[in-house]
């Protein structure tokens, strides 16, 4: 599974979990606390009504009240007869009521009903109905009781009062109160809870979309910058078309930013590793064959040999002397070419003032081989770093004059933000085009000479990389020709 997918499981499920464990606690309270509330207010209009119906009590003592005789009624039973069947319009939040529920009962100290606002139990015998029985001791009298003992819903919540006169209990007030008249009032607000707890979980799975989708976007972002940093470096590269574009490190917040950071620092030092290895590698194999023509060449010389012997083993001496001197110094070029990332763009430079500086340096070795140097074609300026530019050209150049036979041309043709070098030599097989600019590469020259270091074009691909451009070699009929494009790349 996808570590974006396993985030937002996560993610989905703990919050899942909060949503259903705070929407059950909720659920769970909402019944018990509206029927406490309902409680408090039963409470509260038992006591009120007790001390209005306390005056009524007082004169059914005293034999000025007979329950049984309508017309002899007492005030509080006349103003509370029928109360229920008045017509009512109230609106309780949300909420319409159009009926009053409440049911008030009074018992005198047998528990006898003297009076029901419903008409429907006066005259019967509540003295064993605990709230009763408990008020008539002094005590806190409340019950709740189902009319169908299967049926929660038709249970009614009882509050009963004491009806004090002359400092002593003398009867018994009930408000009670049918569960089913705030049973609206809890389904509503069940309802709106669960709306609630829906649009809080489409809310969190929406964040965890989100935080899921920002945080595999930036470890995706990582994770294609570690695979970029695998490929073969500028230092590890041979040939000049596996030489990536640099890669820049990702701009990341807090912690991944600091990872991105901390693996563009371990890049650095790993690549400097390789860097050294590589070089080290390369370096050794070409070094054993002119020290090895060196020792060869000193060991024969430490014996008596004839002149013309000792001359030949002396000169051995000096040209792998100088081949050396001369790796060194294209191995340090290209070293400090490879260790650069950017260029002096301040100044402007001309492709043709390159070129004749490049013609105007090996002059002298190409009237020495009877070989003509042509330059043609427009200008083109750009901003280019000169030294570098004329440093490529030249080393082109020197590679057409190592192969190009006695009196031939050598020509330089400039075009739009380009130039190509073309000779007339024997040219370079089909199956080692590819291979040119890999480092220590070389081809066998036609007269048979010492081939060269092997680094001269991998210096002009590195100065063509710097410059975002491009070297390409092509075959002529006969020679090769080689263009050097500083368009930028597309």
């Amino acid at each position: 599974m996808h570590l974006g997918l396993r985030l937002f499981f996560a993610f989905f499920l703990i919050n899942g979990l909060a949503a259903f464990f705070v929407l059950r606690v909720f659920m769970v309270e909402i019944k018990p606390s509206v029927r406490k509330v309902t409680e408090d207010t039963l409470v509260e209009t038992a006591y009120a009504l007790a001390a209005l119906a306390s005056a009524d009590m007082a004169s059914m003592s005293k034999g000025q009240f007979q329950p049984d005789k309508p017309e002899q009624a007492g005030f509080f039973a006349t103003q509370l007869a029928n109360y229920t069947q008045k017509p009512i319009q109230a609106w309780i939040w949300d909420a319409r009521k159009t009926t009053l529920d409440m049911r008030i009962t009074v018992t005198d100290t047998k528990g006898m009903v003297l009076f029901d606002s419903q008409g429907k139990d006066q005259g019967a015998d509540y003295s064993r109905w605990r709230d009763v029985y408990l008020t008539l001791r002094g005590e806190y009298g409340a019950r709740t009781t189902r009319a169908a003992k299967e049926d929660e819903s038709s249970s009614v919540m009882y509050v009963s009062a004491p009806i004090i006169v002359g400092g002593k209990i003398s009867g018994v007030l009930t408000a009670s109160k049918p569960s089913s008249s705030v049973q609206k009032i809890v389904d509503s607000a069940e309802q709106k809870i669960l709306r609630g707890g829906l649009l809080f979980v489409l809310l969190s799975a929406g964040v965890g979309c989100a935080v899921t989708w920002w945080f595999v976007m930036h470890v995706r972002r990582l994770r294609n910058y570690a695979q970029q940093v695998q490929a073969p470096t500028l230092n590890e590269s041979s040939h000049p078309a596996q030489l990536p574009e640099p890669v820049a490190v990702p701009n990341m917040p807090g912690e991944l930013g600091e990872l991105a950071q901390a693996m563009d620092t371990m890049r650095k030092r790993l690549e400097g590793r390789d860097y050294i290895e590589g070089y080290v590698r390369a370096l050794t194999h070409e070094l054993k064959s002119p020290v090895a023509a060196i020792r060869g060449a000193g060991e024969l010389l430490q014996e008596d040999l004839p002149a013309q012997d000792r001359a030949m083993f002396a000169k051995q001496v000096v040209d792998q002397s100088l081949r050396l001197q001369n790796l060194i110094d294209q191995l340090l070029q290209l070293s400090r070419l490879e260790q650069r990332q950017q260029l002096d763009k301040t100044h402007s430079c001309s492709l043709m003032e390159c070129a004749q500086q490049a013609i105007n340096a090996l002059h002298y070795s190409a009237l020495q081989r009877r070989i003509q140097l042509q330059l043609k074609g427009a200008d083109s300026r750009g901003p280019w770093e000169a030294g570098l530019v004329t440093l490529a050209i030249s080393n082109l150049l020197q590679n057409a004059l190592d192969f190009s036979p006695q009196d031939r041309v050598i020509a330089f043709e400039l075009g739009p933000q380009r130039i190509t070098i073309s000779d007339q030599g024997p040219g370079v097989p089909d199956a080692m085009l590819g291979r040119l600019g890999e480092r220590f590469f070389t081809t066998p020259r036609p007269n048979g000479e010492r081939s060269g270091t092997g680094l001269g074009l991998s210096i002009v691909a590195r100065i063509m990389h710097l410059h975002g451009g491009s070297m390409s070699v092509h075959k002529l009929q006969p020679g090769l020709a080689v263009t050097l494009d500083f368009a930028p790349k597309s």
